[in-house]
Parts: structure tokens; C-alpha cells; sequence
């Protein structure tokens, strides 16, 4: 079973919102899909994205393969510096 983290779309005609989905390759973009790891709104600023980044690596780590508009999101989240909270649970 091939694996991908890929772009979910949803929200209505002209305002799109995407949820950071891991599915097989052979289900629809819309489809069914194995776990939800984030959100990508692309109209807000500086593209409003959540993203549970430990579970992103580990899927990465079994073999799922990112698109690359989730990689260059997976790449972002890298680069941004740790809150407070997540620094202090270390």
C-alpha cells in the first residue's frame, strides 16, 4: 500500500480549506483517508496551518510520501521556533 500525506480539499466554491490528510494514493483526493495531522487555510496570512508535526515524521518514517505542497508546509513548521508549552514539556 502505497502511502502519501496530501491536501484534503474542503470549504465552499472560491474559498478553499484543506485538511493535511495521510491516505493511500489510490483513494481520491476527497476520499477516505487513514489520518487527519492538520489544517492548511491558504487565504489567511501567512497561510494559517496547524500541523501535528510528530505525526507527520512518523509517518515519513513508515514510508509515507508527502506531496510537495506538504512538504513545503512540513518544511515551514521546522523551521518555526518551539511556544513556550512545547518547550517546557522537554
Amino acid at each position: 500500500m502505497a502511502v502519501a500525506i496530501r491536501l484534503r480539499r474542503e470549504g465552499t466554491k472560491n474559498r478553499p480549506f484543506y485538511r493535511i490528510v495521510v491516505a493511500d494514493q489510490r483513494h481520491r483526493r476527497d476520499g477516505r483517508f487513514i489520518e487527519m495531522i492538520g489544517t492548511y487555510d491558504p487565504l489567511r496570512p501567512e497561510g494559517d496551518t496547524t500541523l501535528d508535526l510528530a505525526k507527520a515524521e512518523a509517518w515519513i518514517a513508515k514510508g509515507a510520501r508527502p506531496s510537495e505542497t506538504v512538504a513545503s508546509i512540513i518544511k515551514k513548521e521546522r523551521k518555526k521556533p518551539q511556544t513556550a508549552a512545547s518547550a517546557s514539556e522537554g
